[in-house]
């Protein structure tokens, strides 16, 4: 892998961990405020998608090593 596409997976698993906590507070705040639970559920299979990519972009950048 070359140092652009690692300099863009980089960039973008910093996107992705933003918009992750940024729904993971939305999440607090909703279910401080009581909203909709089938908002809320919504909002927490969105973020564990996010979460999902992330760590796949992360094994990318970091492959497991079998030693």
């Amino acid at each position: 892998m070359g140092e652009q596409e690692q300099a863009a997976l980089r960039l973008e698993v910093a996107r992705l961990r933003q918009e992750h906590a940024d729904f993971d507070a939305a999440v607090t705040a909703m279910e401080t405020v009581g909203s909709e639970r089938l908002r809320i559920q919504r909002m927490k299979k969105k973020r564990l998608a996010i979460k999902d990519r992330l760590q796949d972009l992360e094994d990318q950048i970091i492959p497991d090593i079998i030693a």
